[in-house]
């Protein structure tokens, strides 16, 4: 099982991080950066997240969150669909100040990104209970009863069907490979004591306490 994410999917996320601001259907938008986690990194059953000592800020990021269904390889875009059938929304921690350090030294951010417990996953909807539009998803992160993050997927750069198409040409995708499709803007830290709620289009899925 691999854990995927999408890099820069949303143009004011990009920008708060200092990172240039693509257009939708431009080059860089439908050859998207992405990167791995290792399956040591999901957290799944509403368990908690315990902050590493290794870092001094760890950030949330709230991403709606696609399970492939089907193995596929070099998927046409106009078939991506057929693909999955559910989705979730889940947490990419980022170890921000070594992120930073990665960053400054060229390096892979593999150690900022990749720490256990780091892919904090939600449960699981049906795309059709939602609507079925996967492009057309409302969803937010509380912190402590406050909305710090709120996006909707309609606004990513490259759509969920292109990025599927996209990765499938360089590996393969298996049945149980996550996408995490991009965070939108808001990120920020989490404490000891935090309580993260995901919510999409209304239903609370995602339940995590930062211990």
């Amino acid at each position: 099982m691999k854990i995927i994410c999408i890099a820069r999917n949303y143009s004011e996320h990009a920008s708060e991080m200092g990172a240039p601001r693509y257009e939708r259907g431009s080059n860089e938008a439908l050859s998207p950066a992405f990167f791995l986690k290792p399956d040591s990194a999901l957290l799944v059953g509403r368990k908690p997240f315990f902050l590493p000592d290794f870092s001094n800020r760890i950030e949330h990021e709230i991403e709606l969150v696609v399970r492939i269904d089907r193995v596929g390889k070099s998927i046409q875009e106009r078939y991506a669909h057929r693909y999955y059938s559910s989705v979730t929304l889940g947490i990419d921690f980022t170890a921000r100040d070594l992120q930073a350090e990665a960053k400054r030294k060229g390096l892979p951010w593999t150690l900022s990104k990749g720490f256990d417990g780091s892919a904090v996953l939600g449960d699981f909807v049906d795309l059709k209970d939602l609507g079925g539009d996967i492009q057309n998803l409302d969803f937010s992160l509380l912190r402590n009863g406050n909305c710090v993050q709120h996006g909707n997927t309609a606004d990513m750069l490259c759509g969920v069907d292109r990025m599927i198409s996209y990765i499938s040409d360089y590996m393969l995708l298996r049945t149980g490979d996550l996408i995490f499709t991009g965070t939108p803007a808001g990120v920020g830290p989490v404490e000891r004591g935090d309580i993260l709620e995901g919510i999409l289009s209304n239903r609370p899925v995602l339940n995590c306490k930062v211990k």
